[in-house]
């Protein structure tokens, strides 16, 4: 599963963007939530032992002794919780004795009540301050500060010291905190998902171009367009171009294949038509070598055209652009095939098909082929032959089904083949199927020949096609 998904990781550039954004979102939002939640705890911390301090250095201010030398306060403090029991805030006031013993509680804050703190052992020096954890009212966390303070003018003379205590309860630390990293992570959550789908639209929106590209390129494949069409980003334009390009060299180089082709067959058939004019003037029924030339001149004729519809076809099989519409290749045929075989009176009959059927490549290749399946199977029928085509997903097939005397089963291989004829009484050259087969071949496609429905043969021609879409109706 790992493979499958580091796999597909690598192939998708769609997927390449988002795991990339996704991560880097996801790695901000935890390092955003970690530093505020952080920042936001050191200040509220800092801000809670501050607030303790001033309380201490109120304390310290208002310490005096009365007439008979005890601790007390010339003004209470300003903070009016210290006078609330159980508030949180607190203080208290300790004496320290000679021997390091302390009188615990000797005066403290009305929020105390009757609770007394019990502090942890601990001598600081006069002025010191330290910090300290200690359990308070109701079993509950306090953070506690602590000073020393010495007061050597006294009714009796005799120098005092006394440990002066603030406390406060950690939940007016602790709750702030938590309240604040809830309402933090919230938000974070919160744009979180707002900058997943600003970065799914922006990948979605980002690749759009590629998408529209995919369609032209489609267009281009299917024949509908010789070259790619459209308005594409200006990142994207050099591709079109270039592509464009290559596109127009390559219909360049295949127009110049053909007319070499052409110069070729003209190159060709003009020696071969004035050696053909010699040996008839020189009466072949009589010269043997007049005779001899005929016939291998003929051949050389067959040989020809065959090799130069090869040469054509394979020049031009598989372009990008080529889309030849089939039903009005058919119709063309059917009436061409009435003419030639007129005196025979034979019955073609085009079986109803869509206009939107069309061969992905050359409409001369598909007239070679198609051309001699017509008439190789007018040469044979008796009276009828039938055509039909249809669909199968991005396959043309196309039938022709005769109802002449047929073909046995062990012929039907050999029929193919190039200069291979059934019956040797008919006309022809033995090249029809045979250059059928050949360019089917070379288009991905094939020939089969079955029984007729008829009582003939059928033929049935697979080529590459596609669905053309119908015409808007005004």
């Amino acid at each position: 599963m790992k493979h499958l998904a580091s796999h597909g990781l690598q192939k998708s550039l769609r997927l390449r963007l988002l795991a990339g954004t996704l991560f880097w979102i996801a790695a901000s939002i935890i390092a955003a939530g970690w530093g505020l939640g952080n920042l936001f705890q050191r200040h509220v911390e800092a801000q809670f032992h501050a607030e303790l301090k001033t309380h201490l250095d109120q304390l310290t201010a208002q310490l005096t002794l009365d007439d008979k030398g005890l601790p007390t306060l010339a003004l209470p403090l300003s903070d009016p919780r210290l006078s609330r029991p159980y508030s949180g805030c607190y203080w208290q006031i300790d004496e320290i004795k000679a021997d390091a013993s302390a009188a615990s509680g000797l005066l403290r804050s009305r929020s105390l009540w009757d609770h007394v703190l019990a502090v942890p052992p601990d001598t600081p020096a006069n002025g010191e301050i330290h910090q300290h954890r200690i359990v308070g009212p109701e079993g509950k966390a306090l953070g506690m500060v602590e000073r020393s303070v010495r007061i050597d003018d006294t009714p009796d003379g005799k120098p005092r010291s006394y440990r002066l205590i603030a406390a406060a309860d950690e939940s007016l630390m602790t709750e702030p905190v938590a309240s604040f990293s809830g309402a933090l992570w919230l938000a974070l959550v919160v744009l979180g998902i707002g900058l997943v789908l600003a970065a799914l639209v922006q990948v979605f929106v980002g690749l759009a171009p590629l998408r529209k590209l995919h369609a032209a390129l489609g267009k281009v494949r299917s024949g509908e367009t010789p070259q790619l069409d459209g308005d594409f980003p200006a990142e994207i334009m050099p591709l079109v171009d270039e592509f464009n390009t290559v596109l127009a060299q390559n219909a360049e180089v295949v127009e110049r294949a053909r007319t070499q082709a052409g110069n070729l067959a003209h190159a060709l058939k003009t020696p071969l038509s004035v050696l053909a004019n010699a040996a008839t003037s020189a009466n072949p029924q009589q010269n043997e070598l007049a005779r001899l030339v005929v016939d291998q001149v003929d051949t050389a004729r067959k040989q020809v055209d065959y090799h130069l519809t090869r040469a054509q076809a394979a020049a031009t099989t598989r372009m990008p652009g080529t889309r030849t519409p089939l039903l009005p290749i058919i119709d063309g045929l059917v009436r061409a095939m009435q003419r030639i075989h007129a005196e025979r009176a034979l019955e073609l009959r085009v079986q109803p098909m869509p206009e939107t059927l069309a061969f992905r490549g050359d409409a001369h290749d598909l007239q070679e082929m198609l051309g001699n399946l017509l008439d190789n199977a007018c040469k044979w029928a008796s009276h009828r032959v039938e055509i039909n085509a249809a669909s199968n997903g991005d396959q043309l097939l196309i039938t022709f089904d005769d109802d002449g005397q047929g073909l046995a089963a062990e012929q039907r291989e050999s029929v193919i083949q190039r200069g291979v004829r059934a019956d040797e009484k008919v006309s022809g050259s033995g090249l029809g199927l045979a250059i059928v087969a050949d360019l089917t071949q070379m288009y991905g496609g094939g020939v089969v020949l079955q029984d007729s429905p008829l009582g003939g043969l059928r033929v049935v021609l697979t080529l590459p096609g596609l669905t053309r879409p119908a015409p808007a109706r005004p």
